[in-house]
């Protein structure tokens, strides 16, 4: 129309329509199954259940991986004003320190905490041995009579519901320690509402805010010093050294042999393995 304009006076219309500047924000989880929500239902009765029967129930997984060394970790921490903390400008992985793979096993009944650091890939059989642990320095203390164990997991990663070696590394656990161990997937997308999300991991990021995880050993002393006040949140923390290479096929035979009970409900979410032989000593 002829008028004169620039972007100054762009600004303040748009301030005028009551527009401002903003980032994204992550919120969408992608497409919903339409079973979401009574699978979560579902899941929450497993867990109220087991809880009632004073029989363990836990939620795990895996917490972003992280950079180990002198980089640059969000958020602001207390020091000498003046004196921030120098770190380096490009996050390139060094190579003798590599990244570190937290993996976490919280205990809903106990409000405790359980965490794995890996310094080999994240594969089912470090994330078996994280609860494997959980189990031998907490568990059987916490639950002595305890016949089965109940877990919680997203549908993907170390933990999927369709990864094999998961399966077969669980069998070993369940004839190990004589457990029946029934697992629960959270349905596709949902991730954020395995309850370790918002109960452990959320607290950890807190904790070490501002912090460079310069060393695994920074990394694991953070993580154990990580409570809460509001529900009592207590977490222990290991260095877990051993090698667990990737990509290790399991075969038809091999997953056969897992004694393994799908439930009517979704089986492939839903599914119980239990020990080969029940008399094995915990």
């Amino acid at each position: 129309m002829g008028h004169r304009i620039g972007r100054m006076l762009v600004s303040e219309l748009l301030h005028a329509l009551d527009y401002s500047l903003q980032a994204n924000r992550k919120t969408r989880e992608g497409t919903s199954h339409p079973d979401r929500d009574a699978q979560f239902q579902y899941i929450n009765d497993r867990v109220t259940n087991a809880l009632a029967a004073g029989e363990p129930a836990l939620s795990v997984d895996t917490k972003k991986k992280e950079l180990v060394g002198d980089f640059r970790n969000s958020g602001r921490a207390w020091r000498p004003k003046g004196l921030p903390e120098e770190v380096r400008v490009h996050d390139f992985v060094i190579p003798e320190l590599g990244r570190a793979a937290p993996y976490g096993v919280y205990d809903i009944a106990a409000s405790a905490g359980w965490v794995s650091v890996g310094i080999d890939p994240d594969t089912a059989a470090f994330a078996v041995n994280a609860i494997r642990s959980w189990w031998t320095l907490m568990g059987q203390e916490r639950y002595p009579k305890a016949t089965r164990l109940l877990i919680t997991a997203d549908g993907g990663g170390s933990n999927g519901s369709r990864v094999r070696l998961w399966k077969r590394e669980l069998q070993k656990l369940a004839d190990a320690f004589g457990l029946s161990i029934s697992v629960c997937h959270l349905p596709p997308g949902p991730s954020k509402g395995n309850r370790i999300e918002h109960r452990l991991f959320s607290f950890i990021t807190g904790n070490w805010r501002g912090k460079p995880l310069v060393s695994h050993q920074v990394i694991v002393q953070l993580i154990a010093a990580t409570t809460t006040t509001k529900t009592g949140l207590t977490v222990r923390c290991e260095l877990d050294t051993n090698s667990y290479p990737a990509g290790i096929q399991v075969s038809d035979a091999e997953i056969e042999a897992v004694s393994l009970t799908r439930y009517d409900f979704h089986g492939e979410w839903n599914y119980t393995i239990n020990p080969k032989a029940l008399t094995l000593e915990r």
